[in-house]
């Protein structure tokens, strides 16, 4: 404050920004020697410890040891004991303070958790020297990030094995009117590593990406003002990982017994058409009402009517709008009858007619949207697309990325758990459990 003071008498000028980012660091060297004093070791302490090979492992020395923590730096001195049959060493104070084999507090931790799953880790590094005061490497960031992520991971697969192995059991509370499930995929960049002989979307190319698939789970209770359904507020949670459609199915499957499948009135199942979705759909949730998201459906459309009429704008548009009428109506059969009697001898066009005509009919149960409507229901899967963007899109898929499959999947796991508002508790089971 002297110094503050002085440079005021002296200048004349006040500088709010300079003087608050010098109280700041002030405030922090002090709460640092406060954090000091309080992790200096007791003066008495165990001879002898329990080792988890069965002996005993004796006091070897007092160590120094160097944390940084919220407030900086802080250095102290703690027993460390060594067992003289599997010769391995412990520190109960770094057991105790939740530091082993690390150099960073668990605050410290859980900041680089927050900034590196919102950007890069290069740009959480800066946020921590900004923000905190904190100065870290940018691997820091990755590493502790994605160990935090992996260790969500980790707890929701370990939930997941138990469901497999043991019945799930009632989750109980007030009745659902109509859940909902969405899922979609959507590509990640990986390094070369790990596409090795898998075939690209292009012939003769390797693939360059990996498929992250993304589920999420979400309430209606009511409608507005004009019948259309309205997604309860803070309802949607997500789930995902880049992993088989088997394995994701079991990973949804639980996600929506933990939200209350079991008490919901209404349960529907949206996606787009990809065959994996309705497969994971009609196994792991019978009886749920299955709807082709509209604009998907229309966009199928649109992209066929580019392909019929490549010259042609005006009458490309024009078939198309006729169809998307009766696509909109529901009336699957009728659209299909106007697709086989599209006049053409190309070969490639006919090809690609008969595709399409196989899309409408396998989904026509699934395309009844007036019917949809009166029930006011979704019938666009615009939640999980948004998840997909947000999760997946603006993390994992930045210029220039490519990432291992253990890192995608641990940033992943860390954003949909943030995204779904479990954060906060997953922070303090984790403390419970320390």
């Amino acid at each position: 404050m002297e110094v503050i003071f002085a440079g005021l008498r002296q200048s004349g000028r006040f500088d709010l920004e300079a003087i608050e980012m010098r109280i700041r660091a002030a405030a922090h060297q002090m709460g640092a020697k406060v954090l000091q004093q309080l992790l200096q070791a007791p003066e008495r302490f165990e001879r002898e410890r329990p080792c988890g090979c069965g002996q005993k492992a004796r006091f070897h020395q007092i160590r120094p040891r160097r944390v940084l923590t919220a407030v900086g730096a802080v250095r102290f001195e703690r027993p460390y004991y060594l067992c003289p049959s599997c010769h391995q060493g412990q520190s109960p104070r770094d057991e105790q303070l939740d530091v082993v084999d690390t150099e960073c507090s668990p605050g410290v931790r859980r900041m680089m958790a927050l900034v590196g799953s919102n950007g890069s880790f290069a740009q959480g590094r800066e946020q921590l020297e900004a923000l905190a005061g904190l100065q870290v490497t940018t691997k820091a960031v990755e590493r502790h990030a994605e160990a935090i992520g992996g260790d969500i991971a980790a707890g929701e697969q370990a939930e997941r094995q138990r469901a497999l192995q043991l019945e799930l059991p009632t989750v109980r509370g007030p009745e659902i009117p109509v859940l909902y499930i969405e899922m979609d995929g959507t590509g990640v960049p990986m390094v070369t590593a790990e596409t090795e002989g898998r075939v690209g979307k292009i012939a003769g190319q390797r693939a360059r990406t990996r498929e992250a698939k993304l589920g999420c789970v979400f309430t209606q209770s009511g409608v507005d003002g004009k019948g259309r359904p309205v997604r309860d507020q803070a309802s949607t949670t997500y789930s995902g990982a880049i992993e088989t459609a088997e394995e994701f199915g079991v990973r949804l499957y639980h996600e929506a017994w933990q939200r209350g499948w079991c008490r919901a009135k209404r349960k529907v199942v949206l996606g787009d058409g990809a065959p994996w979705i309705w497969n994971l759909a009609d196994y792991h949730f019978p009886g749920a009402t299955q709807i082709v998201d509209l604009y998907h459906a229309r966009q199928h459309l649109w992209e066929l009517a580019a392909k019929l009429y490549p010259a042609d704008s005006k009458q490309r548009k024009t078939w198309a709008c006729k169809l998307q009428r009766k696509l909109d109506a529901g009336q699957i059969e009728s659209l299909v009858a106007e697709l086989g009697r599209f006049p053409t001898s190309d070969r490639k066009v006919e090809e690609q007619i008969r595709i399409e005509v196989e899309y409408f009919l396998h989904n026509a149960h699934r395309m009844r949207y007036p019917t949809f409507r009166k029930q006011h229901l979704f019938i666009g899967s615009g939640v999980i697309e948004a998840g997909c963007k947000t999760i997946i899109g603006s993390r994992l898929k930045q210029s220039g990325m490519f990432w291992t499959l253990r890192g995608a999947n641990a940033i992943l796991a860390l954003r949909a758990n943030r995204l779904s508002g479990r954060f906060e508790q997953y922070w303090e089971n984790r403390v419970r459990a320390a």
